[in-house]
Formats: C-alpha cells, sequence, structure tokens
C-alpha cells in the first residue's frame, strides 16, 4: 500500500523556506558516543554512537539566508539570529490549523536530510 498525499504549492514553500535557511552548509557526519553508568537492566544501561547535526555554515551566511528567506515571504528581515539568549537560533514554522503542519513538518525533515544530512 502506497500512501500519497496531495501537493498544496504553499506546503511546498514553507519546506523550501526552512530548509533555505541552511543553503551553504555541507553535508558532514558528526557522530559522539554514548556512555552511561546506569546500572544494567535500567532503561538507559548501554553505551552506543549517537549522531548529530553539524551545522558548519557561519552565522552571516544564516542570517543573510533567514533575510533573503523573510523577504520572500513578506515578512520584516530580521537584525540577528538569536533572540534574548546567545544560544543556536531557534526556527518555527507557523501555520493555521487544519492546513498540514504535521506534513510540513515532516517533509522539511526529510529534505534537510536529503540536502544536508540532517538527522
Amino acid at each position: 500500500m502506497k500512501i500519497q498525499f496531495d501537493t498544496l504549492d504553499y506546503q511546498t514553500e514553507a519546506v523550501t523556506s526552512a530548509v533555505r535557511v541552511f543553503e551553504g552548509q555541507t553535508i558532514k557526519e558528526s557522530n559522539f558516543t554514548l556512555t552511561n553508568d546506569a546500572p544494567q537492566g535500567t532503561l538507559f544501561a548501554s553505551d552506543g554512537i549517537g549522531v548529530g547535526n553539524h551545522v558548519i555554515i557561519n552565522k552571516e551566511q544564516m542570517l543573510k539566508n533567514v533575510k533573503r528567506t523573510q523577504i520572500l515571504n513578506g515578512i520584516v528581515p530580521s537584525d540577528n539570529l538569536f533572540g534574548s539568549n546567545d544560544s543556536f537560533p531557534q526556527f518555527n514554522i507557523e501555520m493555521e490549523t487544519g492546513t498540514g503542519k504535521t506534513f510540513v513538518y515532516l517533509k522539511t525533515i526529510l529534505e534537510l536530510n536529503k540536502r544536508y544530512g540532517f538527522m
């Protein structure tokens, strides 16, 4: 059985906008080791390898990408990537109820993986 969805232009535009933020990013593997001192038999008692999303695009390029995306979507451009804190920037996809946000989220995740190797 194959599930098919109708492709709606505004959903495709939302995915494109989210992916555009990372233009200039290259695929970079970023594995790390997980260790846990919890006793055997507990839920998280094993060690392993984790996979992280290594963002190597610089802040200036990312801000340029964000501004371009905002202008293309009729949004006043931001002056910086950060709000009140100085951590990694946070981005949101905001859409009305019933417009297919979950579909856009999933499609965005798949496209970010395909283009930039994000997991």
